[in-house]
């Protein structure tokens, strides 16, 4: 079967013998995943076999901002850039990651964060998206619409703690940059959703290990009634298109929420955060799981022989109406064996 036909069987949790699964790789990694395997960079989804769907994007006129008056009173260290929505980058000595800071950290006012120079949705173009979806589908692809965050975006403009400080203090200025990228958001699934795309991918990380950042009462106001518009967007155009949401963290107490405003597809479901199981018997009816495989436990400290019984234990388990793609539940950092990640593949290419 193509990777179409799996994906539509799967999404309509329809049982079947082959999973879709895929796996991300950091920088470190992913080198020496070439050189043992000495396959170039652009086919390793090829080379394991991973679920890779089509991505079709709007085009997006080029904008040339000058942030650096945000940044007056900083000194950049060497390897810091500012990246597309004006944050400032910073080598934080660890892997891949780096830290922010923000360019409204010292807004004084509403106005101040009026005046910031947001993405704008005027300067996304549809054009060629449907001749795209057309040419995946033939050739047995799926096609995916990568809308974007929202919260995360909106906190890392503003800074994390003054975000979360001002859903407190000062509502509207949260409310304002929310909407900034809920409109830029609802034209972009609304682009999707026209030309066809199968799946849009969405998502905040809204947890922490154990419990919500904040309120449930908060997440309502400012994040799920947001959401809820890009969802019935994008559904009002396509009805079948597919939800995928991810947030990392212990997300249990709004998952039956997110199944209310439209997700369909929920990622990554750590299991060192939450009873998967218990959640599948809740939810399972209702949402396909993308993960499961943990990040923080199997695959960097399990045995090869263990990460494949981890694999069988999720097919039988949670994958047993088909609703599930098989993945690690993060990117796979550099202390993962590769021989893990080649027993992964390995048991996920096996039949159920």
């Amino acid at each position: 079967m193509t990777q179409f036909e799996i994906f539509k069987m799967t999404v309509n949790h329809r049982p079947h013998n082959t999973f879709l699964y895929h796996a991300g790789f950091t920088p470190d990694l992913k080198k020496r995943i070439i050189e043992k395997f000495n396959i170039d960079e652009g086919k390793i989804s090829d080379f394991f076999g991973f679920f890779s769907p089509i991505s079709i994007q709007p085009e997006e006129e080029k904008r040339e901002v000058d942030f650096s008056k945000y940044y007056v009173d900083i000194d950049k260290p060497e390897g810091s850039f500012i990246n597309s929505l004006g944050v400032l980058e910073i080598p934080a000595k660890y892997y891949h990651f780096t830290g922010y800071i923000s360019p409204l950290r010292n807004a004084k006012s509403l106005k101040d964060i009026e005046e910031f120079p947001f993405p704008e949705s005027e300067k996304l173009n549809p054009i060629g998206m449907i001749e795209k979806v057309e040419k995946a589908h033939k050739e047995g692809k799926v096609t995916v619409c990568w809308v974007g965050h929202m919260y995360e975006n909106s906190w890392q403009i503003r800074g994390y703690e003054e975000f979360l400080v001002d859903m407190i203090e000062n509502p509207s200025w949260c409310e304002y940059i929310l909407d900034r990228f809920t409109d830029r958001n609802i034209k972009i699934a609304q682009f999707a959703a026209e030309a066809g795309v199968d799946m849009i991918t969405t998502g905040d990380d809204v947890a922490n290990q154990k419990n919500l950042m904040f309120s449930k009462e908060m997440w309502r106001k400012f994040i799920k009634s947001r959401w809820k518009k890009v969802y019935e967007k994008a559904k009002s155009i396509k009805p079948d298109i597919q939800i995928w949401y991810h947030s990392d963290g212990n997300i249990e107490e709004i998952i039956g929420e997110l199944i209310d405003i439209g997700v369909t597809i929920l990622n990554p479901l750590q299991p060192e955060c939450m009873d998967i199981y218990k959640i599948k018997r809740e939810f399972g009816k209702y949402i396909v799981f993308d993960g499961t495989i943990g990040t923080q436990s199997t695959m960097p400290f399990g045995t090869p022989d263990e990460v494949k019984r981890v694999v069988r234990d999720r097919k039988e388990k949670i994958g047993y109406d088909g609703a599930l793609i098989l993945s690690p539940t993060h990117v796979l950092e550099p202390d993962v064996p590769i021989e893990n990640i080649e027993a992964f593949v390995e048991e996920c290419r096996k039949g159920y």
